[in-house]
């Protein structure tokens, strides 16, 4: 896949206008832009790969269907950790993890990375949730290698979250970082593009997307079965409905809804209004934490212990791939094809455009 240089890239999201100079926040335009269908969000990186690992040193033993307080018992971080280095290499054709964290992560526009804001969405509904040692590593690439303020790493469920700091008290996490429940929820309309409604509908989502306070967002998710309405799971592109309302997704044109959220400004980043491209890529890296797994979902707890991890930095993409290969072909846990499909086909792919024959670049 074609790549630009990030003096490019960079370059091109100035032209954008005199607001990034301006103002310490991102540029979101008052008229909304439209996702240009099959064109970069992420510069540096193939757009299209997809990298896992598999490996039962990061568990201490097998235990399936237990509670997140036993499951952090038995995560071994120095494998998890890296592990999460390889699949970062092996995402950026790099051998050194510190120059492919620097390669996944661009620094905002006019920003150094001590001002950067960075929000991590974690999955908080029911009773699986993100493990530390995952947590805590993408938290330490930021303080660590990039030199982003701990107080400036907000970790979120906006729907789900009103007691995440109570009962997922991520350990090992720099000094300073936020876990910050709710972080006011999603109380802030927006308008949200086609599919859904023929984009001439708003929904609510968090504020701090919104009003472009947020330079960069990650999306950590779990791998748990849901309804066949949205492919038979929920992974990178359905957590936004903790950052988006869910509500319109329990409504008519539920599918349409998680593909339109999906395309937003709020989660790609500030689009040129014009050619719909992307000029600086707000979320930047998804990860699947699927140490633990189920087929069933989204409550109860897991019903297998695959000790899988899974990133990429293009959220249906990835989903498209772990649901068919990892969920369907690995795990026996078949897609919905008629859903999924569009996972690929509304942002202008489809499985003849992936790498790698559409199979996880294993590590």
């Amino acid at each position: 896949m074609k790549k630009i240089s990030r003096r490019t890239f960079i370059k091109s999201a100035a032209v954008a206008g005199t607001a990034f100079a301006a103002s310490p926040m991102i540029f979101v335009p008052k008229a909304r832009a439209s996702y240009a269908k099959k064109t970069l969000i992420h510069p540096n990186v193939n757009n299209l790969r997809v990298v896992g690992v598999t490996d039962p040193s990061m568990t201490r033993a097998v235990e399936v269907g237990i509670d997140w307080v036993r499951q952090e018992e038995l995560v071994v971080q120095k494998p998890v950790w890296e592990n999460i280095d390889r699949m970062a290499c092996a995402l950026t054709d790099l051998k050194s993890p510190e120059q492919a964290w620097q390669s996944i992560f661009i620094k905002p526009p006019r920003k150094p990375w001590s001002e950067a804001v960075i929000a991590i969405k974690t999955n908080h509904i029911m009773v699986q949730h993100t493990r530390s040692a995952v947590m805590s590593k993408i938290c330490h690439v930021f303080t660590d290698v990039l030199g982003v303020k701990g107080s400036n790493v907000h970790i979120y469920d906006a729907c789900h979250g009103s007691d995440l700091s109570q009962e997922t008290p991520f350990r090992g996490l720099p000094e300073g970082v936020r876990i910050e429940d709710k972080w006011g929820g999603s109380n802030t309309n927006t308008l949200v593009p086609s599919p859904w409604r023929s984009g001439n509908d708003k929904a609510k989502c968090l504020k701090h997307l919104v009003d472009g306070s947020v330079d960069i967002l990650v999306n950590i998710s779990m791998c748990k079965g849901h309804s066949r309405t949205f492919g038979g799971f929920t992974m990178t592109m359905k957590n936004h409905f903790g950052t988006f309302s869910p509500w319109p997704g329990h409504q008519d044109q539920a599918l349409e809804y998680l593909l339109a959220l999906n395309k937003t400004e709020e989660i790609l980043g500030p689009m040129d209004k014009q050619t719909g491209k992307v000029l600086y890529p707000r979320q930047q890296l998804c990860l699947v934490d699927a140490l633990w797994a189920s087929k069933p979902g989204p409550g109860g707890t897991p019903t297998h212990q695959p000790n899988f991890l899974a990133m990429g930095v293009t959220s249906p993409v990835l989903d498209y791939v772990i649901a068919t290969r990892f969920r369907g072909e690995k795990m026996g846990w078949a897609p919905d094809m008629d859903a999924l499909s569009q996972f690929l086909t509304e942002f202008g792919y489809t499985e003849a455009d992936l790498p790698n024959g559409g199979k996880i670049l294993e590590i």
